[in-house]
């Protein structure tokens, strides 16, 4: 049984949920947001209230239960509030700009690197930092993983790009004699 499918969601003020076809969709202030979830669980929208029910007694229903939940009230705070990932880049010469729809970064390889930003996202770039932003928590997440995979920090000088919360172990290095 699950602690979090068994509690009911709250909708926001200004926030409306349609479930069809196994499709929910849910619209907000900031923008409108859809998923697509497995009959396994049935989602009820009764009033303000987002309520799930397994369909079926199995552990792989019982696992999709509280996942859902968390999926559904994501959506919910996600259109009322977007979602935003800051990263940090260290390194001398090392820097990141948007370039029309492309996050462009030089990182100390022979070239710059060029990623496409998905359209739902919003991508802002500082002196040392890029700002991700936008209404779908797994894509923020995703993206910003995409991007700090390209030039993880490294341990002796900490050169590379990180999340704004990380800290990064430092090695000692060589000694000299």
């Amino acid at each position: 049984m699950s602690r979090i499918g068994k509690k009911p969601i709250m909708l926001v003020a200004n926030t409306t949920a349609i479930m069809k076809d196994g499709v929910l969709t849910i619209k907000g202030p900031k923008g409108e947001i859809s998923r697509l979830f497995k009959p396994l669980i049935d989602i009820a929208i009764v009033d303000n209230t987002v309520t799930l029910k397994p369909t079926r007694n199995s552990p792989f229903s019982a696992s999709l239960w509280g996942t859902y939940a968390s999926h559904i009230s994501n959506m919910i705070q996600g259109v009322n509030k977007p979602y935003e990932k800051i990263l940090k880049i260290e390194g001398i010469g090392f820097k990141a700009e948007v370039k029309a729809e492309k996050l462009v970064m030089n990182l100390g390889f022979s070239h710059p690197v060029e990623l496409m930003i998905p359209k739902d996202l919003k991508v802002k770039t500082e002196k040392d930092s890029i700002i991700i932003s936008g209404i779908d928590k797994d894509l923020v997440g995703q993206f910003t993983a995409k991007i700090r995979e390209i030039k993880k920090p490294e341990p002796y000088k900490g050169k590379g790009i990180r999340y704004s919360d990380e800290t990064v172990r430092r090695k000692q290095g060589k000694k000299s004699t």
